[in-house]
């Protein structure tokens, strides 16, 4: 198949990216940076501008869109312009262009409202509920993908992949161990909610099934993670190890991060309405404090019947595979 993959210089993008050429399909990738990807057709351009998504969307069979702005702070005009926006952009090329297949890659976080999900199917987004800016955007551009399927015209796939993380990851795993090698990553709570995460190439190959079983996945969110969910201290003290850093031995209340997290939100808020320069990466905000200390995992079932999907790489295994990543670039 002809496909484009927005968003390819991201780790997920780009591992999306390298499967579609391995099996042979003609790939062409859209991003404002270079996706560093062989094989590929690549074209520069961003999500926000209507005119570069139609280029790049004509002539396509399916479309899997990733790109997105997904810091955890920052305007909210940035994040509706690039993940609403966006959203909208790549639905009415594939319409013009009458594109068959649409797999949006969204997040298990528009639909979690700071309380525990233990066990649950992926529920409706909730851009009312959702936390932060990320979170609520994404929301919104979950609706708009969804509102686009069109049976007989276009297939309209959502996945919300959860925790994504592997080799160079720089969103997850890199802000981890940076905080773990400085110090500055305790336990909130007891660290014994249990969460899950997926291992890239398990998200990825989800996110090529899907592109396969777009008309029968179609209409419906889909939460794709490893399934197996592990208490939140033994993930973070494997990636820690993996690095060669120490794993996290102080421990804050839950309640007291999240209050904090509060605080340091406004903080925030307050500074740039002031004019201020903000930094983007803050060390707590009241996502991350519920991220970090309620359970969150998922039932898989309707996700593997629908994709005749399974995660092939187990947790171990991929924390195996990030220490031999970190013996090789020590500096990283």
């Amino acid at each position: 198949m002809r496909i484009l993959v927005t968003g390819a210089s991201g780790m997920l993008g780009g591992a999306v990216a390298r499967a579609l050429v391995a099996r042979g399909d003609e790939v062409t990738v859209l991003q404002r940076r270079p996706a560093s990807v062989e094989g590929v057709r690549e074209r520069r351009g961003d999500v926000r501008d209507a005119a570069a998504v139609a280029a790049a969307v004509a002539g396509q069979d399916a479309v899997v869109h990733l790109a997105a702005k997904v810091n955890v702070v920052g305007p909210w005009q940035e994040y509706a312009a690039t993940n609403v926006d966006g959203t909208r952009n790549v639905v009415v090329a594939c319409r013009r262009h009458r594109v068959g297949r649409l797999v949006h890659v969204s997040s298990p976080s528009v639909a979690h409202a700071g309380h525990a999900l233990v066990g649950v199917p992926a529920e409706p987004a909730d851009p009312q509920r959702a936390r932060g800016p990320y979170a609520r955007s994404k929301a919104m551009a979950e609706r708009v993908a969804l509102a686009a399927a069109d049976p007989g015209r276009l297939a309209v796939a959502v996945l919300r992949p959860h925790l994504v993380w592997g080799p160079g990851d720089t969103q997850l795993v890199a802000r981890i161990v940076a905080r773990a090698r400085r110090g500055r990553l305790p336990l909130l709570g007891h660290g014994a909610a249990m969460m899950d995460t997926t291992y890239v190439d398990n998200a990825a190959e989800a996110v090529v099934a899907a592109v396969d079983r777009a008309h029968v996945a179609s209409g419906e969110p889909l939460v794709v993670s490893n399934g197996e969910p592990r208490m939140i201290s033994e993930i973070l003290a494997g990636m820690c190890a993996a690095a060669g850093v120490p794993r996290p031995q102080r421990r804050v209340p839950a309640g007291l991060a999240v209050a904090a997290g509060s605080v340091v939100e406004g903080a925030v808020a307050l500074r740039r309405r002031l004019g201020h320069d903000v930094e983007s990466d803050p060390p707590i905000t009241r996502f991350l404090a519920e991220q970090l200390s309620t359970a969150h995992w998922f039932d898989q079932r309707r996700t593997r019947e629908l994709l005749d999907w399974r995660p092939r790489v187990p947790l171990d295994e991929g924390f195996r595979r990030l220490a031999a990543w970190y013996a090789e670039h020590p500096d990283a």
